[in-house]
């Protein structure tokens, strides 16, 4: 089968976005050692603001009141709360547990659906949720035999999955444009963790360690891949091929954990990550999405 080119850019960008989020945990962990969660939090929406900016200027999308007002809103959620509290998870937590507990969000999204967008769930969606979630406690009590698994950081990775649910459900009902939307909402996320470091007496200066991994989540985990990702969807001729590329995202974090971070990768989150992704994969198949 011969791809057109507009399917074989948009394979591509999917690929390029999926290794820059397969890289986000290793990145958020080595920043860690340099700095608090709110410094990097606060950086990379910095960096990430600059970046839309400049997609803003070069497509000439006009900004109108609807993309400022969900811009207000929307950029309390991502990047100011969802960050600082998955940011703060994997500052308590070993890199590869907190990335599978994270990776729980889509199926969160479908549950939250349910009541907030008045979708139904049937019993295989359903079977396939318990799946997921029979994942996350496998991981954690499983994984107490390899790792120190404090629960109030647990916690706080099980939340971040239920803001980053809300993010999604409110964005799908946004009806600004999407690079308007990204620049209005990483601007007022800036002011609000600006606005958080002073209230709380944060440390604003960076130890030169930290920069390559505030670079790296800046410009390419928060800003380019939501760019190319969004690219590579709007170009392909079916989005399936392309969204379930996403799936290779968490397996591949693993390598680069593994690698980079140093961590031993343990057989309890390889189980529970499998738990997780087929769990997802069956919900998505009741729904005939997969």
């Amino acid at each position: 089968m011969i791809l057109k080119k507009s399917d074989r850019s948009a394979i591509l960008l999917a690929l390029l976005s999926v290794l820059c989020w397969s890289g986000a945990a290793t990145a958020f962990k080595m920043a860690l050692v340099y700095g608090s969660p709110w410094l990097l939090v606060f950086s990379g929406a910095v960096i990430s603001t600059v970046i839309f900016g400049v997609a803003q200027a070069v497509g000439r999308i006009p900004i109108g009141k609807a993309d400022l007002v969900s811009g207000l809103y929307l950029g309390f959620l991502n990047p100011f709360l969802y960050y600082l509290v998955l940011l703060n998870a994997y500052d308590g937590l070993p890199a590869q547990i907190a990335m599978v507990v994270n990776y729980l969000w889509p199926v969160v999204l479908v549950l939250l659906s349910v009541p907030l967008l008045g979708q139904k769930l049937n019993m295989k969606g359903l079977a396939g949720i318990l799946l997921s979630f029979a994942g996350v406690m496998f991981l954690a009590f499983a994984g107490r035999s390899s790792f120190v698994i404090s629960i109030g950081p647990l916690l706080l990775a099980f939340a971040s999955t239920f803001i980053w649910a809300i993010y999604w459900v409110l964005n799908t009902r946004n009806k600004g444009k999407t690079t308007a939307v990204l620049f209005t909402s990483f601007m007022a996320g800036s002011i609000y963790l600006f606005l958080y470091g002073i209230a709380t007496g944060q440390c604003f200066s960076l130890h030169s360690g930290i920069l390559p991994w505030i670079l790296y989540i800046g410009l390419l985990e928060m800003g380019l891949a939501y760019i190319m990702w969004n690219t590579a969807l709007k170009w392909a001729s079916s989005t399936a091929a392309v969204s379930g590329m996403i799936f290779l995202t968490p397996f591949l974090a693993l390598i680069f954990i593994g690698i980079v971070v140093g961590e031993k990768i343990a057989p309890s989150t390889v189980a529970g990550l499998l738990l997780v992704v087929g769990g997802i994969l069956i919900e998505k198949r009741s729904r005939g999405r997969a």
